[in-house]
Protein backbone atom coordinates (compact mmCIF):
# COMPACT_ATOMS: atom_id res chain seq x y z
CA UNK A 1 0.00 0.00 0.00
CA UNK A 2 2.82 2.40 0.88
CA UNK A 3 4.57 1.79 -2.44
CA UNK A 4 1.32 2.37 -4.29
CA UNK A 5 0.84 5.70 -2.53
CA UNK A 6 4.41 6.74 -3.28
CA UNK A 7 3.96 5.83 -6.94
CA UNK A 8 0.69 7.78 -7.13
CA UNK A 9 2.30 10.83 -5.53
CA UNK A 10 5.21 10.68 -7.96
CA UNK A 11 2.89 10.44 -10.96
CA UNK A 12 0.80 13.30 -9.61
CA UNK A 13 3.83 15.54 -9.18
CA UNK A 14 5.18 14.72 -12.62
CA UNK A 15 1.88 15.17 -14.40
CA UNK A 16 1.19 18.60 -13.01
CA UNK A 17 4.55 20.37 -13.17
CA UNK A 18 4.53 24.16 -13.26
CA UNK A 19 4.90 25.96 -16.56
CA UNK A 20 7.90 28.18 -17.24
CA UNK A 21 7.93 31.26 -14.99
CA UNK A 22 7.63 33.67 -17.93
CA UNK A 23 3.83 33.58 -17.79
CA UNK A 24 1.12 33.36 -15.19
CA UNK A 25 -0.21 30.07 -16.47
CA UNK A 26 0.24 26.79 -14.73
CA UNK A 27 0.34 23.87 -17.10
CA UNK A 28 -0.13 20.16 -17.02
CA UNK A 29 0.74 17.85 -19.86
CA UNK A 30 -2.93 17.95 -20.87
CA UNK A 31 -4.45 21.10 -19.38
CA UNK A 32 -3.35 24.72 -19.12
CA UNK A 33 -4.76 26.96 -16.40
CA UNK A 34 -4.28 30.50 -17.63
CA UNK A 35 -5.42 34.11 -17.93
CA UNK A 36 -5.76 36.24 -21.06
CA UNK A 37 -5.44 39.98 -21.61
CA UNK A 38 -7.78 39.70 -24.59
CA UNK A 39 -10.48 38.09 -22.46
CA UNK A 40 -9.83 40.66 -19.73
CA UNK A 41 -10.23 43.50 -22.25
CA UNK A 42 -13.47 42.17 -23.68
CA UNK A 43 -14.97 41.45 -20.28
CA UNK A 44 -13.88 44.78 -18.83
CA UNK A 45 -15.39 46.64 -21.78
CA UNK A 46 -18.67 44.78 -21.25
CA UNK A 47 -18.64 45.72 -17.58
CA UNK A 48 -18.19 49.38 -18.47
CA UNK A 49 -21.11 49.18 -20.92
CA UNK A 50 -23.57 47.74 -18.45
CA UNK A 51 -22.85 44.05 -18.03
CA UNK A 52 -23.95 43.88 -14.39
CA UNK A 53 -24.94 40.22 -13.94
CA UNK A 54 -24.34 39.13 -10.33
CA UNK A 55 -22.77 42.48 -9.51
CA UNK A 56 -24.53 42.28 -6.14
CA UNK A 57 -22.21 39.40 -5.18
CA UNK A 58 -19.13 41.02 -3.62
CA UNK A 59 -16.02 40.61 -5.77
CA UNK A 60 -13.44 43.22 -4.79
CA UNK A 61 -11.27 42.79 -7.88
CA UNK A 62 -14.16 43.24 -10.31
CA UNK A 63 -15.40 46.33 -8.49
CA UNK A 64 -11.91 47.80 -8.32
CA UNK A 65 -11.25 47.36 -12.05
CA UNK A 66 -14.66 48.78 -12.98
CA UNK A 67 -13.89 51.86 -10.89
CA UNK A 68 -10.45 52.40 -12.43
CA UNK A 69 -11.72 52.06 -15.99
CA UNK A 70 -14.63 54.41 -15.34
CA UNK A 71 -12.23 57.03 -14.00
CA UNK A 72 -9.93 56.64 -17.04
CA UNK A 73 -12.81 57.13 -19.46
CA UNK A 74 -14.18 60.21 -17.72
CA UNK A 75 -10.76 61.86 -17.87
CA UNK A 76 -10.87 62.27 -21.65
CA UNK A 77 -13.47 63.49 -24.13
CA UNK A 78 -11.99 61.18 -26.78
CA UNK A 79 -12.30 58.24 -24.40
CA UNK A 80 -15.93 59.12 -23.71
CA UNK A 81 -16.71 59.23 -27.45
CA UNK A 82 -15.07 55.83 -28.08
CA UNK A 83 -16.77 54.36 -25.03
CA UNK A 84 -20.16 55.61 -26.23
CA UNK A 85 -19.69 53.96 -29.63
CA UNK A 86 -18.68 50.70 -27.98
CA UNK A 87 -21.62 50.77 -25.60
CA UNK A 88 -24.12 51.54 -28.36
CA UNK A 89 -22.93 48.42 -30.15
CA UNK A 90 -23.29 46.38 -26.95
CA UNK A 91 -26.78 47.76 -26.35
CA UNK A 92 -27.87 47.04 -29.94
CA UNK A 93 -26.72 43.42 -29.68
CA UNK A 94 -28.24 42.50 -26.32
CA UNK A 95 -30.47 39.43 -26.32
CA UNK A 96 -32.36 39.95 -23.07
CA UNK A 97 -30.50 37.04 -21.47
CA UNK A 98 -27.40 38.07 -19.51
CA UNK A 99 -25.74 34.66 -19.80
CA UNK A 100 -26.30 34.55 -23.54
CA UNK A 101 -25.04 38.12 -23.92
CA UNK A 102 -21.83 37.09 -22.20
CA UNK A 103 -21.50 33.83 -24.13
CA UNK A 104 -21.35 35.50 -27.54
CA UNK A 105 -18.55 37.81 -26.43
CA UNK A 106 -16.62 34.93 -24.85
CA UNK A 107 -16.81 33.19 -28.22
CA UNK A 108 -15.50 36.32 -29.91
CA UNK A 109 -12.69 36.81 -27.39
CA UNK A 110 -11.38 33.28 -27.93
CA UNK A 111 -11.06 34.04 -31.64
CA UNK A 112 -9.41 37.45 -31.28
CA UNK A 113 -5.65 37.91 -31.39
CA UNK A 114 -3.60 39.71 -28.80
CA UNK A 115 -4.10 43.30 -27.66
CA UNK A 116 -3.97 46.00 -28.84
CA UNK A 117 -4.88 44.92 -32.39
CA UNK A 118 -7.55 42.30 -31.51
CA UNK A 119 -7.38 40.94 -35.08
CA UNK A 120 -9.54 37.82 -35.60
CA UNK A 121 -7.43 34.69 -35.93
CA UNK A 122 -9.67 33.19 -38.62
CA UNK A 123 -11.75 34.41 -41.54
CA UNK A 124 -15.17 35.77 -40.70
CA UNK A 125 -16.80 32.81 -42.45
CA UNK A 126 -15.04 30.47 -40.03
CA UNK A 127 -16.23 32.22 -36.87
CA UNK A 128 -18.93 30.64 -34.70
CA UNK A 129 -22.32 32.21 -35.45
CA UNK A 130 -22.55 33.94 -32.06
CA UNK A 131 -19.05 35.42 -32.42
CA UNK A 132 -19.78 36.52 -35.98
CA UNK A 133 -22.88 38.35 -34.73
CA UNK A 134 -20.75 40.62 -32.50
CA UNK A 135 -17.60 40.80 -34.68
CA UNK A 136 -18.10 44.56 -35.08
CA UNK A 137 -17.20 44.86 -31.40
CA UNK A 138 -13.51 44.17 -32.15
CA UNK A 139 -12.51 47.44 -33.89
CA UNK A 140 -14.47 49.44 -31.31
CA UNK A 141 -12.67 47.54 -28.55
CA UNK A 142 -9.33 48.48 -30.07
CA UNK A 143 -10.13 52.19 -29.71
CA UNK A 144 -11.58 51.74 -26.21
CA UNK A 145 -8.53 49.72 -25.11
CA UNK A 146 -6.26 52.61 -26.01
CA UNK A 147 -8.33 55.51 -24.69
CA UNK A 148 -9.37 53.78 -21.44
CA UNK A 149 -5.77 52.65 -20.77
CA UNK A 150 -6.84 49.02 -20.34
CA UNK A 151 -3.29 47.75 -20.70
CA UNK A 152 -2.16 49.76 -17.71
CA UNK A 153 -5.11 48.44 -15.70
CA UNK A 154 -4.23 44.89 -16.76
CA UNK A 155 -0.59 45.30 -15.69
CA UNK A 156 -1.68 46.77 -12.36
CA UNK A 157 -3.76 43.69 -11.54
CA UNK A 158 -1.81 40.96 -13.29
CA UNK A 159 -0.36 39.64 -10.05
CA UNK A 160 -3.89 39.18 -8.69
CA UNK A 161 -4.81 37.22 -11.81
CA UNK A 162 -1.70 35.09 -11.39
CA UNK A 163 -2.70 34.44 -7.79
CA UNK A 164 -6.03 33.03 -9.01
CA UNK A 165 -4.17 30.58 -11.23
CA UNK A 166 -1.96 29.56 -8.33
CA UNK A 167 -4.94 29.12 -6.00
CA UNK A 168 -6.95 26.85 -8.29
CA UNK A 169 -4.13 24.85 -9.82
CA UNK A 170 -4.28 22.14 -7.16
CA UNK A 171 -8.01 21.27 -7.35
CA UNK A 172 -7.92 21.24 -11.17
CA UNK A 173 -4.84 19.05 -11.14
CA UNK A 174 -6.45 16.62 -8.71
CA UNK A 175 -9.61 16.39 -10.80
CA UNK A 176 -7.62 15.67 -13.93
CA UNK A 177 -5.49 13.04 -12.20
CA UNK A 178 -8.48 11.27 -10.65
CA UNK A 179 -10.31 11.24 -14.00
CA UNK A 180 -7.31 9.80 -15.83
CA UNK A 181 -6.86 7.14 -13.18
CA UNK A 182 -10.50 6.10 -13.47
CA UNK A 183 -10.35 5.94 -17.27
CA UNK A 184 -6.90 4.30 -17.14
CA UNK A 185 -5.49 6.83 -19.58
CA UNK A 186 -1.81 7.49 -20.34
CA UNK A 187 -0.43 10.35 -18.30
CA UNK A 188 1.21 12.00 -21.31
CA UNK A 189 -0.45 14.80 -23.21
CA UNK A 190 -2.26 14.95 -26.53
CA UNK A 191 0.01 15.98 -29.37
CA UNK A 192 -1.48 18.78 -31.46
CA UNK A 193 -4.47 19.32 -29.15
CA UNK A 194 -4.99 21.65 -26.22
CA UNK A 195 -7.39 22.07 -23.32
CA UNK A 196 -7.18 25.48 -21.67
CA UNK A 197 -9.04 26.80 -18.62
CA UNK A 198 -9.12 30.59 -18.44
CA UNK A 199 -9.90 32.33 -15.15
CA UNK A 200 -11.62 35.70 -15.59
CA UNK A 201 -13.07 37.47 -12.51
CA UNK A 202 -14.84 40.16 -14.56
CA UNK A 203 -17.74 37.79 -15.28
CA UNK A 204 -20.73 36.82 -13.18
CA UNK A 205 -19.83 34.86 -10.07
CA UNK A 206 -19.71 31.16 -10.86
CA UNK A 207 -20.20 31.80 -14.59
CA UNK A 208 -18.77 29.08 -16.88
CA UNK A 209 -18.54 29.01 -20.66
CA UNK A 210 -17.10 25.97 -22.44
CA UNK A 211 -16.04 25.94 -26.08
CA UNK A 212 -14.78 23.31 -28.53
CA UNK A 213 -13.14 24.68 -31.65
CA UNK A 214 -11.78 21.93 -33.92
CA UNK A 215 -9.32 19.98 -31.74
CA UNK A 216 -8.98 22.66 -29.06
CA UNK A 217 -11.17 22.91 -25.95
CA UNK A 218 -11.63 25.91 -23.67
CA UNK A 219 -13.41 26.70 -20.42
CA UNK A 220 -13.76 30.32 -19.30
CA UNK A 221 -14.61 30.49 -15.60
CA UNK A 222 -15.32 33.18 -13.05
CA UNK A 223 -14.44 31.92 -9.54
CA UNK A 224 -17.24 32.27 -7.00
CA UNK A 225 -16.56 32.80 -3.31
CA UNK A 226 -13.11 31.24 -3.55
CA UNK A 227 -14.48 28.16 -5.32
CA UNK A 228 -14.38 26.87 -8.86
CA UNK A 229 -16.86 24.81 -10.88
CA UNK A 230 -14.66 21.76 -11.09
CA UNK A 231 -17.57 19.64 -12.32
CA UNK A 232 -17.88 21.77 -15.45
CA UNK A 233 -14.16 21.53 -16.13
CA UNK A 234 -14.39 17.74 -15.73
CA UNK A 235 -17.35 17.62 -18.11
CA UNK A 236 -15.43 19.48 -20.80
CA UNK A 237 -12.31 17.38 -20.21
CA UNK A 238 -14.34 14.20 -20.70
CA UNK A 239 -15.45 15.53 -24.08
CA UNK A 240 -11.82 16.37 -24.84
CA UNK A 241 -11.00 12.69 -24.26
CA UNK A 242 -14.07 11.06 -25.80
CA UNK A 243 -14.93 13.22 -28.83
CA UNK A 244 -11.94 12.06 -30.94
CA UNK A 245 -12.66 8.41 -30.11
CA UNK A 246 -16.25 8.79 -31.30
CA UNK A 247 -15.28 10.59 -34.51
CA UNK A 248 -13.11 7.63 -35.56
CA UNK A 249 -16.05 5.19 -35.41
CA UNK A 250 -18.29 6.47 -38.21
CA UNK A 251 -19.40 2.98 -39.31
CA UNK A 252 -20.45 1.98 -35.81
CA UNK A 253 -22.15 5.32 -35.27
CA UNK A 254 -24.16 4.89 -38.46
CA UNK A 255 -25.50 1.59 -37.08
CA UNK A 256 -26.85 3.50 -34.08
CA UNK A 257 -28.47 6.33 -36.04
CA UNK A 258 -32.02 4.89 -35.72
CA UNK A 259 -31.86 6.00 -32.08
CA UNK A 260 -32.11 9.60 -33.27
CA UNK A 261 -35.65 8.96 -34.49
CA UNK A 262 -36.91 8.14 -31.00
CA UNK A 263 -35.42 11.14 -29.17
CA UNK A 264 -37.00 13.85 -31.33
CA UNK A 265 -39.52 14.72 -28.60
CA UNK A 266 -36.96 14.84 -25.79
CA UNK A 267 -36.05 18.23 -24.27
CA UNK A 268 -32.29 18.04 -24.84
CA UNK A 269 -30.48 20.40 -27.21
CA UNK A 270 -31.24 19.91 -30.92
CA UNK A 271 -27.60 19.14 -31.73
CA UNK A 272 -27.88 15.82 -29.89
CA UNK A 273 -31.00 14.90 -31.88
CA UNK A 274 -29.21 15.37 -35.20
CA UNK A 275 -25.78 13.86 -34.54
CA UNK A 276 -25.45 10.34 -33.17
CA UNK A 277 -21.79 10.87 -32.22
CA UNK A 278 -22.80 13.76 -29.95
CA UNK A 279 -25.60 11.74 -28.38
CA UNK A 280 -23.39 8.70 -27.75
CA UNK A 281 -20.59 10.80 -26.28
CA UNK A 282 -22.85 12.89 -24.06
CA UNK A 283 -24.54 9.73 -22.74
CA UNK A 284 -21.15 8.26 -21.91
CA UNK A 285 -19.92 11.47 -20.29
CA UNK A 286 -22.95 11.56 -18.02
CA UNK A 287 -22.53 7.89 -17.10
CA UNK A 288 -18.90 8.47 -16.15
CA UNK A 289 -19.85 11.52 -14.07
CA UNK A 290 -22.51 9.59 -12.17
CA UNK A 291 -20.13 6.73 -11.45
CA UNK A 292 -17.25 8.97 -10.33
CA UNK A 293 -18.74 12.09 -8.71
CA UNK A 294 -18.67 11.65 -4.94
CA UNK A 295 -17.70 8.03 -5.56
CA UNK A 296 -18.38 5.84 -2.55
CA UNK A 297 -20.38 8.58 -0.81
CA UNK A 298 -23.69 8.30 -2.63
CA UNK A 299 -25.87 5.21 -2.33
CA UNK A 300 -26.70 3.26 -5.48
CA UNK A 301 -30.40 4.29 -5.48
CA UNK A 302 -29.40 7.95 -5.76
CA UNK A 303 -27.04 7.20 -8.64
CA UNK A 304 -29.76 5.26 -10.42
CA UNK A 305 -32.07 8.24 -10.05
CA UNK A 306 -29.46 10.38 -11.80
CA UNK A 307 -29.19 7.81 -14.60
CA UNK A 308 -32.97 7.78 -15.03
CA UNK A 309 -32.99 11.58 -15.11
CA UNK A 310 -30.37 11.64 -17.88
CA UNK A 311 -32.32 9.07 -19.90
CA UNK A 312 -35.54 11.07 -19.45
CA UNK A 313 -33.79 14.15 -20.80
CA UNK A 314 -32.97 12.23 -23.98
CA UNK A 315 -29.49 10.84 -23.29
CA UNK A 316 -30.86 7.35 -23.73
CA UNK A 317 -27.57 5.43 -23.70
CA UNK A 318 -26.64 6.65 -20.23
CA UNK A 319 -28.09 3.51 -18.62
CA UNK A 320 -26.16 1.21 -20.97
CA UNK A 321 -22.85 2.99 -20.35
CA UNK A 322 -23.47 3.21 -16.60
CA UNK A 323 -23.84 -0.58 -16.40
CA UNK A 324 -21.01 -1.25 -18.86
CA UNK A 325 -18.62 0.96 -16.87
CA UNK A 326 -19.11 -1.27 -13.83
CA UNK A 327 -17.39 -4.04 -15.80
CA UNK A 328 -14.81 -1.62 -17.21
CA UNK A 329 -13.80 -0.63 -13.67
CA UNK A 330 -12.79 -4.23 -12.91
CA UNK A 331 -10.80 -4.71 -16.11
CA UNK A 332 -7.15 -3.58 -16.50
CA UNK A 333 -7.78 -2.39 -20.07
CA UNK A 334 -7.80 1.39 -20.48
CA UNK A 335 -10.57 3.40 -22.08
CA UNK A 336 -8.89 3.86 -25.45
CA UNK A 337 -8.61 0.11 -25.95
CA UNK A 338 -11.97 -0.64 -24.34
CA UNK A 339 -13.90 1.99 -26.30
CA UNK A 340 -14.57 -0.11 -29.45
CA UNK A 341 -15.98 -2.95 -27.34
CA UNK A 342 -18.13 -0.52 -25.36
CA UNK A 343 -19.71 0.64 -28.61
CA UNK A 344 -19.97 -2.86 -30.06
CA UNK A 345 -21.83 -4.00 -26.95
CA UNK A 346 -24.75 -1.64 -27.58
CA UNK A 347 -27.79 -3.76 -28.47
CA UNK A 348 -29.67 -1.46 -30.85
CA UNK A 349 -32.96 -3.32 -30.50
CA UNK A 350 -32.85 -3.24 -26.72
CA UNK A 351 -31.94 0.45 -26.63
CA UNK A 352 -34.67 1.31 -29.14
CA UNK A 353 -37.17 -0.49 -26.93
CA UNK A 354 -35.88 1.31 -23.82
CA UNK A 355 -36.13 4.66 -25.60
CA UNK A 356 -39.65 3.99 -26.87
CA UNK A 357 -40.75 3.13 -23.33
CA UNK A 358 -39.18 6.26 -21.84
CA UNK A 359 -41.40 9.12 -20.72
CA UNK A 360 -39.30 12.11 -21.66
CA UNK A 361 -39.05 15.06 -19.29
CA UNK A 362 -40.45 18.48 -20.18
CA UNK A 363 -37.07 20.20 -19.88
CA UNK A 364 -33.39 19.29 -19.69
CA UNK A 365 -30.58 20.59 -17.54
CA UNK A 366 -28.25 22.94 -19.45
CA UNK A 367 -25.49 21.22 -21.39
CA UNK A 368 -22.12 22.70 -20.48
CA UNK A 369 -20.76 22.29 -23.98
CA UNK A 370 -23.95 23.16 -25.89
CA UNK A 371 -22.59 26.52 -27.02
CA UNK A 372 -19.17 25.11 -27.77
CA UNK A 373 -19.95 22.76 -30.58
CA UNK A 374 -17.97 23.42 -33.74
CA UNK A 375 -19.49 26.45 -35.40
CA UNK A 376 -20.57 24.51 -38.49
CA UNK A 377 -22.60 21.93 -36.58
CA UNK A 378 -25.00 21.01 -39.40
CA UNK A 379 -22.35 21.30 -42.09
CA UNK A 380 -19.88 19.22 -40.13
CA UNK A 381 -22.50 16.48 -39.92
CA UNK A 382 -23.27 16.91 -43.63
CA UNK A 383 -19.59 16.37 -44.42
CA UNK A 384 -19.69 13.17 -42.40
CA UNK A 385 -22.68 11.98 -44.41
CA UNK A 386 -20.80 12.60 -47.65
CA UNK A 387 -17.82 10.64 -46.31
CA UNK A 388 -20.00 7.55 -45.79
CA UNK A 389 -21.75 7.92 -49.18
CA UNK A 390 -25.07 9.24 -47.92
CA UNK A 391 -25.72 12.20 -50.25
CA UNK A 392 -29.43 12.43 -49.43
CA UNK A 393 -28.73 13.03 -45.73
CA UNK A 394 -25.90 15.44 -46.57
CA UNK A 395 -28.19 17.39 -48.87
CA UNK A 396 -30.90 17.65 -46.23
CA UNK A 397 -28.48 18.95 -43.57
CA UNK A 398 -26.74 21.40 -45.91
CA UNK A 399 -30.09 22.77 -47.11
CA UNK A 400 -31.19 23.23 -43.50
CA UNK A 401 -28.00 25.16 -42.73
CA UNK A 402 -28.57 27.29 -45.82
CA UNK A 403 -32.20 28.00 -44.93
CA UNK A 404 -31.43 28.90 -41.32
CA UNK A 405 -28.59 31.25 -42.39
CA UNK A 406 -26.60 30.38 -39.26
CA UNK A 407 -23.62 28.78 -40.96
CA UNK A 408 -21.32 29.47 -43.90
CA UNK A 409 -23.61 29.63 -46.94
CA UNK A 410 -20.69 29.13 -49.32
CA UNK A 411 -19.75 25.89 -47.66
CA UNK A 412 -23.40 24.75 -47.55
CA UNK A 413 -23.72 25.31 -51.31
CA UNK A 414 -20.45 23.50 -51.93
CA UNK A 415 -21.75 20.46 -50.01
CA UNK A 416 -25.01 20.56 -51.95
CA UNK A 417 -23.02 20.59 -55.19
CA UNK A 418 -20.93 17.58 -54.17
CA UNK A 419 -24.06 15.72 -53.06
CA UNK A 420 -25.56 16.40 -56.51
CA UNK A 421 -22.46 14.96 -58.16
CA UNK A 422 -22.77 11.80 -56.08
CA UNK A 423 -26.33 11.37 -57.40
CA UNK A 424 -25.14 12.14 -60.97
CA UNK A 425 -27.19 15.36 -61.14
CA UNK A 426 -24.67 17.37 -63.16
CA UNK A 427 -26.98 20.29 -63.90
CA UNK A 428 -27.89 20.60 -60.23
CA UNK A 429 -24.22 20.39 -59.26
CA UNK A 430 -23.30 23.05 -61.83
CA UNK A 431 -25.90 25.42 -60.38
CA UNK A 432 -24.70 24.92 -56.82
CA UNK A 433 -21.02 25.37 -57.75
CA UNK A 434 -21.85 28.59 -59.61
CA UNK A 435 -23.76 29.87 -56.57
CA UNK A 436 -20.81 28.89 -54.36
CA UNK A 437 -18.56 31.12 -56.46
CA UNK A 438 -20.98 34.01 -55.92
CA UNK A 439 -21.04 33.88 -52.10
CA UNK A 440 -17.96 31.99 -50.86
CA UNK A 441 -14.86 33.78 -49.71
CA UNK A 442 -12.65 30.87 -48.72
CA UNK A 443 -10.00 30.33 -51.45
CA UNK A 444 -10.15 26.56 -51.09
CA UNK A 445 -13.90 26.46 -51.79
CA UNK A 446 -13.50 28.83 -54.72
CA UNK A 447 -10.66 26.82 -56.25
CA UNK A 448 -12.39 23.46 -55.98
CA UNK A 449 -15.66 24.91 -57.30
CA UNK A 450 -13.80 26.04 -60.42
CA UNK A 451 -12.18 22.62 -60.79
CA UNK A 452 -15.48 20.78 -60.44
CA UNK A 453 -17.11 23.15 -62.93
CA UNK A 454 -14.24 22.55 -65.34
CA UNK A 455 -14.84 18.81 -65.10
CA UNK A 456 -18.60 19.24 -65.64
CA UNK A 457 -17.99 21.38 -68.73
CA UNK A 458 -15.52 18.78 -70.01
CA UNK A 459 -18.16 16.09 -69.64
CA UNK A 460 -20.57 18.32 -71.53
CA UNK A 461 -17.93 18.79 -74.28
CA UNK A 462 -17.51 22.52 -73.63
CA UNK A 463 -13.71 22.46 -73.58
CA UNK A 464 -13.01 26.19 -73.84
CA UNK A 465 -15.30 26.96 -70.92
CA UNK A 466 -13.69 24.13 -68.96
CA UNK A 467 -10.23 25.61 -69.55
CA UNK A 468 -11.42 28.97 -68.22
CA UNK A 469 -12.51 27.26 -65.00
CA UNK A 470 -9.20 25.42 -64.54
CA UNK A 471 -7.29 28.70 -65.03
CA UNK A 472 -9.55 30.43 -62.53
CA UNK A 473 -8.80 27.69 -59.99
CA UNK A 474 -5.09 28.50 -60.20
CA UNK A 475 -5.75 32.17 -59.36
CA UNK A 476 -8.32 31.59 -56.59
CA UNK A 477 -5.75 32.18 -53.87
CA UNK A 478 -5.24 28.67 -52.47
CA UNK A 479 -1.66 27.42 -53.01
CA UNK A 480 -2.41 23.80 -52.06
CA UNK A 481 -0.46 21.31 -54.21
CA UNK A 482 -3.54 19.16 -54.78
CA UNK A 483 -5.42 22.12 -56.28
CA UNK A 484 -2.51 23.01 -58.55
CA UNK A 485 -2.20 19.39 -59.68
CA UNK A 486 -5.91 18.98 -60.36
CA UNK A 487 -6.18 22.27 -62.26
CA UNK A 488 -3.08 21.63 -64.38
CA UNK A 489 -4.25 18.11 -65.16
CA UNK A 490 -7.56 19.54 -66.35
CA UNK A 491 -5.74 22.01 -68.59
CA UNK A 492 -3.61 19.24 -70.09
CA UNK A 493 -6.46 16.95 -71.12
CA UNK A 494 -10.25 16.85 -70.82
CA UNK A 495 -11.59 15.26 -67.66
CA UNK A 496 -12.60 11.61 -67.83
CA UNK A 497 -14.56 10.11 -64.93
CA UNK A 498 -13.06 7.03 -63.24
CA UNK A 499 -14.39 3.60 -64.02
CA UNK A 500 -16.19 3.47 -60.65
CA UNK A 501 -17.92 6.37 -58.94
CA UNK A 502 -15.46 8.42 -56.88
CA UNK A 503 -16.77 9.75 -53.60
Amino acid sequence: MFLALVRKAALYAGLFALAAPVCAAQSTSKVNLDTSETLFSVMTALNYCGYDQDLNIPEPLRAQIRGEVGKNVQASEAAIDDANQLCRFYSDHRTGDGSRDLAQYVSLALYLGEAPAFIPKVKEADLPPDASYVLGFAPLLKNFYDKAALHQVWLRHRDQYAALVERYHQPVAKMLFDTDIYLKLPLSGYLGRQFTVYLEPMGAAGQANARNYASDYYVVLTPSESSLKIDQIRHTYLHFVLDPLAMKRSTTMKRLEPLLDVVKTSPMDESFKNDITLLVTESMVRAIEIRTLAAGKRPEPERNQDVDKAVAEGYILTRYFYDALAKFEKDPVGLRDAYPDLLYGIDLGREMKRANETQFATKASPEVLAASRPQQALLRLAEQKLSISDPAAAQKLAQQALDEKREDSGRALFILARAAIMTRDLEGARGYFERTLQVAREPKLLAWSHIYLGRIFDLQEERETALEQYRAALTAGDPSPEIKTAAERGMTQPYQPPASPQQ
